[in-house]
C-alpha cells in the first residue's frame, strides 16, 4: 500500500511540475473574459453619465441611491480603469477590490429583488432561486408575446437571430463576476502572462 501511494505521489508531483509553467493561463482566461466586459460597461456609463446618475438617484424608476452623480462617476471609472488593469494584468489584486464592491452593490440594489436567474429558467439551474414566482410570470408573458408575434408578425424572420425571452434580471451575472474577481484577488494576474509578474520579478519579490 505504501509503495502504491509513493508511486502515485511521484506521478502527481510530476504532473504538477508540468502544469507549473502554465499556471498563468487560468488567471489570464479570467482577466481576458472580465476585462472587456468591464471596459465596455464603464465606457458606456462615461458616455451617458447624466442618464446613469439619473437612474441611480431616481426613487420611482431608478435605484434611489444617495449622491447619484458621485456614484455614477465612481462606478464608471471603476469599471473602465479596472477593466484595463485586468487586460494588462497590472495591479490586478488592487483593481479587483473596487470591482468586487461595484458588483456587490449592483447585485443588492439593482438585481436582488428579481432573484438569482438572469433569465426565466423553466428548469432551474441553481436550487437557491428565491423568486420562482417571477419565473412563472415571465414564462406566461413570453408565451403571450410569442402568440402575438405569430399572429401579427413574421415570426420566422423575427426569430432567425435567436428565440425571444423575457429578461428576469436577477443577480446571476453580478454574482458570477464577483466570484471570478474573488479568484483573481487570491491568484493575482498570473505567472508569466501579466505585467504584475514581470514587475515583481524585476523587483526581486518572487519566490523561486
Amino acid at each position: 500500500m505504501d509503495g502504491s501511494n509513493s508511486g502515485f505521489n511521484r506521478i502527481y508531483r510530476r504532473f504538477l511540475n508540468l502544469l507549473r509553467p502554465l499556471e498563468g493561463l487560468g488567471p489570464l482566461g479570467l482577466r481576458l473574459f472580465l476585462g472587456p466586459i468591464f471596459i465596455l460597461a464603464g465606457f458606456n456609463k462615461l458616455g451617458s453619465i447624466e442618464d446613469v446618475a439619473a437612474w441611480f438617484g431616481n426613487p420611482d424608476w431608478g435605484l434611489g441611491l444617495p449622491a447619484p452623480v458621485l456614484l455614477a462617476w465612481l462606478a464608471a471609472l471603476t469599471e473602465f480603469l479596472g477593466g484595463i488593469a485586468l487586460v494588462l494584468g497590472l495591479g490586478v489584486r488592487l483593481a479587483v477590490i473596487p470591482l468586487m464592491f461595484t458588483m456587490a452593490v449592483a447585485a443588492v440594489t439593482a438585481h436582488w429583488q428579481y432573484g438569482w436567474h438572469a433569465l426565466p429558467e423553466q428548469t432551474l439551474t441553481m436550487p437557491w432561486e428565491w423568486r420562482k414566482d417571477l419565473i412563472e410570470e415571465a414564462l406566461v408573458r413570453k408565451e403571450k408575446a410569442v402568440e402575438l408575434l405569430k399572429e401579427h408578425g413574421n415570426y420566422a424572420w423575427l426569430t432567425e437571430a435567436g428565440n425571444f425571452t423575457v429578461l428576469k434580471n436577477g443577480i446571476e451575472f453580478a454574482a458570477t463576476y464577483f466570484l471570478m474577481l474573488l479568484a483573481l484577488l487570491f491568484t493575482g494576474g498570473g505567472r508569466f502572462l501579466s505585467l504584475d509578474y514581470w514587475v515583481a520579478r524585476r523587483r526581486g519579490l518572487l519566490e523561486n
